[in-house]
């Protein structure tokens, strides 16, 4: 059986987090997992579910004295693949892999935004780390063409990246009318009140400062915010400046994205800044109409995927006017049918996809990726 260890920054309530959880529940593989700093409450689940969590306990980016202790544990494992995710993991776990002589070192890049990585914005430092680092790894694993092609951009050689995109497991996101009613009790929201929901890492990318401007010229919908992130305060002095504190509910991060969507009655999605766009399918899945800016889960595929997912601008009147008009023609618990697009992206196809390149390493040369291959169909 192939043995992988899955090397990550951290184990909070990022979408990178949770799109591993999820993986190692399908994987057709012996998993273990080392995060490079806490386990934190995701670790926790992990290991409830008999996977191996191992924290390497580093203190911050140059905290070099990681590198050894991973080192150790990868020559210990004797794993056939590490697996890094996101930018911190990527560069000292394919350092660290390298160094202990893993014959398959397989990284996905989650992050890597137009300008930005995970959130912040890249320099020329950071980008010549990433591409000295990327070397050192066997295949460059993509969540969409988009980011493939920033990738290349990058000047990573188009032969080694495969496009894998994120999994989904729809049926965690069914509406269910009773886990919404408790999730809104919970919250302190009412059962007929109108509910726009946004969910996401709070940074400046994400544009949440759109909706809570759109918030305040809206007469009566309130606005639940899902995630934790270093722009929560910012974001609280902005409602509190437009006069709508009491109708923007700031829920921080939760393990129950699912739970949150069904107390929304659509969800908003202004970022400008996306690698996949997990959180709107997610948000389909759960019968949500959705409104997005950027989504490359969408906007990769051909037109009329998704006939409920709406893109608008990065404009507060647009938003406004449309938010509007679902708040005055829609009514409490409705939802809107799940499209086929969500099926295109089952996690279990994903899972299977990463499985037979830890087995082949079937990094295909050449050419780069299109926008079909290695999308589900």
């Amino acid at each position: 059986m192939t043995r992988v260890l899955h090397v990550i920054t951290g184990l909070e309530h990022g979408g990178a987090e949770r799109q591993l959880a999820l993986l190692l529940r399908h994987l057709p593989v012996t998993c273990e997992v080392a995060t490079l700093t806490r386990a934190g409450p995701l670790g926790a689940a992990i290991q409830d579910e008999g996977i191996a969590v191992h924290e390497i306990g580093m203190r911050g980016n140059r905290d070099l004295a990681a590198l050894p202790t991973l080192v150790r544990l990868i020559r210990r494992g004797r794993y056939d693949v590490v697996h890094t995710h996101l930018y911190r993991a990527c560069v000292y776990g394919r350092i660290a892999a390298r160094l202990a002589g893993t014959p398959r070192v397989i990284a996905t890049e989650h992050s890597l935004g137009d300008g930005h990585l995970e959130g912040r914005r890249t320099t020329r430092g950071v980008r010549a780390l990433y591409r000295a680092t990327e070397r050192l790894g066997s295949t460059t694993v993509a969540v969409s063409p988009t980011v493939a092609a920033r990738l290349r951009c990058w000047g990573v050689a188009p032969g080694r990246i495969v496009v894998i995109p994120n999994g989904i497991d729809a049926a965690a996101f069914a509406f269910d009318p009773a886990r919404r009613a408790a999730t809104r009790r919970r919250l302190g929201i009412g059962p007929a009140e109108f509910v726009v929901g946004g969910v996401g890492r709070l940074v400046p990318t994400k544009r949440f400062d759109l909706l809570i401007e759109a918030a305040a010229r809206l007469d009566g919908p309130r606005l639940l915010l899902v995630g934790a992130g270093p722009e929560r305060d910012a974001l609280g002095r902005l409602a509190g400046r437009l006069g709508v504190s009491d109708r923007v509910i700031f829920a921080g991060g939760t393990d129950d994205v699912a739970g949150a969507l069904s107390a929304m009655d659509v969800l908003a999605a202004p970022s400008v800044q996306e690698t996949f766009g997990l959180g709107v399918l997610e948000a389909l899945a759960a019968g949500l109409p959705v409104r997005y800016t950027v989504c490359p889960a969408l906007d990769d595929l051909p037109p009329g995927q998704a006939p409920d997912a709406r893109r608008l601008p990065t404009d507060v009147a647009a938003w406004t006017a449309d938010l509007a008009r679902l708040a005055g023609t829609r009514g409490p618990d409705q939802r809107v049918p799940v499209p086929a697009v969500v099926g295109r992206y089952a996690i279990a196809e994903q899972a299977e996809r990463l499985a037979r390149l830890y087995r082949d390493g079937a990094c295909r040369t050449g050419r780069p990726p299109s926008n079909r291959e290695y999308i589900p169909t």
